[in-house]
């Protein structure tokens, strides 16, 4: 340090000069007070008396609903350390974990009061408060490298852009009140579902949820709950453009569909996924309730033969153009029909002759608030041809459940829509949980042939059955 001897008695004395000139605030006293012991007390440890609230955006911006970006600066001061630049990558890299981090804010900055061959490397207040605060492995580096055992101190500006989205919103909301900054991410559209007191900021939180992710181009808040019919829900932008066709990938296929009149949720990639790896080449697939395609489509580029059906017109165009996005129209048959249409009319004349088949048959039926009454259109289906029992369909028939026993319920409600007790033949996962005490089960089962082949004559409600042990399937939530 004796090199540097006269420089720094400079130094201090401009840095008094300046300190004392510019205090405002207590808090600025306080840093001026260890400004100026560390100046005048090299190799004394100063502690610091900094806290976390030296990151909270300014009390002012409490209830704005109209985002101004500059109410939210501030200055904070932050320790440092002085490290010459012939050290200084291999000194970032070592303290890694303690140095300062924010969105946009730089780690090392030139130190205007020495030469060239000095930076400031700016640590994390709530990390460090005293060089007491590295650990063992970070001090030795620091000793290593030729770096002074001495904390300098630095005035830096916040502004919109360090902060997070949790802490803009948190200063915005009132206190006390849940801060969401969760969401879908549907392409370039962030999908919201604001709660009550959110909604007279719900334009502030729109803009602060784009600026903070980039891609998102768009934010959109759902207005009602799903319509069971067509799966959509009506919704309103928040902030960005209006442009709800959204492109996205999932598990390696392309998708594309206006978000705003067709159902997607991409926290059901890993069960579209899961489905999907059981299904082989020549397999055929029926989806009763095929949406835009996430099940049909990617059954269909691993080889199988597809028959796709959706009531919704949108979701049947889209499905479409899907189909011919991912190259796979030759190998889907599209078609808008109610559900019970399509598995009377178009799975009944292709089952026929696929049960004398050797290749595997499956029935998707994802439309979890209503596909378990719709497997009473299975019963004597095929009650006027000669029974075949060597090739009989696997069905994955989805639905919600608020019951304490959803196992036990899924398959209850299965077996009184089917007519038949399922027992050893059928499985239960757990997909994910949809709202507190609501999850979303999916059943699986072989179709019985004693419901294939039955008249309704022949119907009587089926006695309550133990449910089969659950077997655990993983799912990938994104937030929201």
């Amino acid at each position: 340090m004796t090199q540097y001897k006269h420089v720094w008695k400079r130094r201090m004395l401009r840095r008094f000069v300046r300190i004392f000139a510019s205090v405002q605030s207590q808090t600025n006293l306080k840093a001026a007070h260890r400004s100026l012991c560390s100046a005048a007390c090299p190799g004394i440890t100063v502690k610091s008396t900094m806290e976390p609230k030296l990151y909270r955006t300014p009390p002012e911006v409490r209830g704005m609903t109209s985002l101004d970006k500059e109410a939210f600066a501030q200055t904070i001061t932050v320790p440092a350390l002085q490290v010459p630049t012939v050290v200084l990558n291999k000194v970032v890299k070592s303290l890694k974990k303690s140095t300062i981090q924010r969105p946009g804010v730089p780690r090392v900055v030139q130190d205007k009061e020495e030469s060239s061959d000095l930076r400031l490397v700016l640590l994390d207040p709530h990390r460090v408060s005293s060089f007491s605060s590295f650990n063992e492995a970070e001090t030795e580096a620091l000793r290593a490298f030729g770096v002074a055992e001495e904390l300098h101190y630095y005035e830096l500006k916040l502004t919109y852009d360090n902060l997070k989205t949790e802490e803009v919103l948190e200063a915005v909301l009132p206190e006390g009140q849940d801060v969401t900054s969760g969401f879908s991410r549907v392409g370039h559209i962030a999908h919201m579902n604001l709660r009550e007191h959110q909604l007279p900021y719900r334009n502030l939180i729109g803009q602060v949820i784009m600026d903070k992710n980039p891609g998102v181009t768009c934010v959109v808040n759902k207005t009602s709950i799903i319509d069971s019919t067509f799966r959509n829900f009506k919704m309103e932008v928040l902030a960005g453009e209006e442009n709800m066709v959204a492109k996205v990938k999932e598990n390696g296929v392309s998708f594309e569909f206006d978000f705003s009149r067709v159902y997607w949720n991409p926290r059901l990639s890993t069960e579209h996924q899961r489905v999907v790896q059981l299904v082989k080449r020549g397999d055929t697939v029926f989806d009763v309730f095929a949406g835009v395609g996430p099940f049909a489509i990617p059954a269909a580029r691993l080889g199988a033969n597809v028959l796709a059906n959706d009531l919704n017109p949108e979701s049947y165009r889209w499905l479409q153009h899907n189909c011919k996005l991912n190259k796979v129209e030759s190998k889907v048959r599209t078609f808008n029909l109610d559900g019970r249409a399509f598995i009377k009319g178009p799975l009944k004349q292709e089952l026929l002759a696929l049960l004398k088949g050797k290749a595997n048959i499956h029935v998707v039926m994802n439309l979890p608030a209503l596909a378990l009454d719709f497997l009473d259109a299975f019963r004597g289906l095929l009650h006027q041809e000669p029974p075949c029992e060597e090739n009989l369909p696997t069905v994955h028939c989805y639905g919600f459940f608020k019951d304490n026993n959803p196992d036990t319920e899924v398959v209850g409600r299965a077996s009184r829509s089917l007519g038949f007790a399922l027992e050893k033949g059928c499985s239960v996962h757990f997909v994910r949980n949809v709202a507190p005490n609501k999850d979303m089960m999916c059943v699986r089962f072989t179709l019985p042939k004693e419901v294939l082949y039955c008249s309704d004559d022949n119907y009587t409600e089926p006695s309550e059955e133990p449910a089969p042990k659950r077997q655990k399937c993983e799912e990938t939530t994104h937030s929201t």
